[in-house]
């Protein structure tokens, strides 16, 4: 039985918090898209880098919080569960509101990158450079994302088309659409995640579990609530881009960030399962891509049910392998 008054605090913070992720969104893909109307840039750019990371800020507050707490089980498994969440559930829940349509600089750029960041993830744990060896492992994801950034900075001039003069006014009101959006979801995120982990810690339920799967889909709600957004507003390189953006963005500035405190205990067996699956999730991704440059609504449905059967073996099925 949940005591008097629980409900009284808890009720109104969630209610606020999904009012702030769904207006929040609604204000950050108005202003990328305008944003890059306006200055001759391609959305998907913008989306892979501002929202990625403005979206990303939730689980970059609770991994890199974890880390500086020394507790590598929500450090970690936040990052995995949230990259999982992003790419069946988000693009799931996006494909079943309007079919996504993915540019061919998707497939040559955006998802080559993020599969291959998650290879590193899965080869450094392996390898114990996020462990033994996790101050050498923070530093290459740095250095990594760095170089990632500034790769998609010269792909935004190289890309920019000519809209003649700018008016920096509009210009101005444009990013602060963005900023305000991005804060929305933020703010908006960390109130849900607050409410739902007092839930699950007043129900005793393990730290593990909670980053895996509640907190993961916490974090994550930013990229469902914009991707979805976007979705419904046929803005399909926002919805596909803050996915790819965010999950390169989880992997190596996150988990590089939090590598720079502890060993994330990513070559342990239970880690480096959950790895595996989010390995071969990302890989899934590919061949629905290459099935006409889109995912359609019948493929979101399959993604969504592949993410149930995931929360099932994080809950259930896990204990019947042991």
């Amino acid at each position: 039985m949940i005591p008097l008054g629980f409900e009284i605090l808890v009720v109104p913070v969630f209610i606020a918090g999904v009012v702030l992720l769904w207006k929040g969104s609604d204000i950050l893909v108005t202003g990328t898209s305008r944003t890059a109307a306006h200055l001759g840039i391609s959305a998907l750019v913008i989306s892979v880098i501002l929202v990625g990371f403005g979206t990303s800020a939730p689980e970059f507050a609770i991994s890199g919080g974890a880390a500086i707490q020394k507790n590598a089980g929500i450090s970690l498994g936040n990052i995995i569960g949230s990259c999982v969440a992003n790419i069946l559930l988000v693009l799931g829940i996006g494909a079943i509101i309007s079919p996504l349509s993915a540019k061919k600089s998707i497939i040559k750029r955006e998802a080559p990158i993020m599969l291959g960041a998650t290879i590193l993830l899965l080869i450094f744990s392996i390898l114990g450079l996020l462990d033994k060896y996790h101050l050498i492992g923070g530093i290459i994801f740095l250095v990594l994302f760095a170089a990632f950034v500034l790769y998609f900075v010269r792909v935004a001039k190289k890309e920019r088309i000519d809209v003649g003069k700018i008016d920096e006014g509009k210009t101005r009101k444009n990013i602060l659409l963005i900023i305000l959006g991005i804060a929305g979801v933020i703010i908006g995120a960390q109130l849900l995640i607050e409410s739902s982990v007092t839930i699950a810690n007043y129900f005793e339920i393990s730290p593990f579990v909670i980053a895996i799967s509640m907190v993961a889909v916490g974090t994550s709600l930013p990229e469902i609530v914009v991707s979805a957004t976007a979705s419904y507003k046929n803005e399909d390189d926002i919805a596909i881009g803050n996915v790819l953006g965010s999950n390169v963005f989880n992997i190596l500035l996150i988990l590089g960030f939090s590598a720079l405190f502890i060993p994330l205990k990513a070559n342990v067996t239970e880690s480096l399962s959950h790895i595996w699956i989010l390995l071969s999730v990302s890989l899934v991704l590919f061949p629905i891509l290459y099935t006409g440059h889109k995912i359609s609504r019948l493929e979101g449905v399959g993604m969504l049910i592949l993410y149930s059967i995931f929360m099932w073996y994080i809950f259930i099925g896990k204990t019947l392998f042991v």
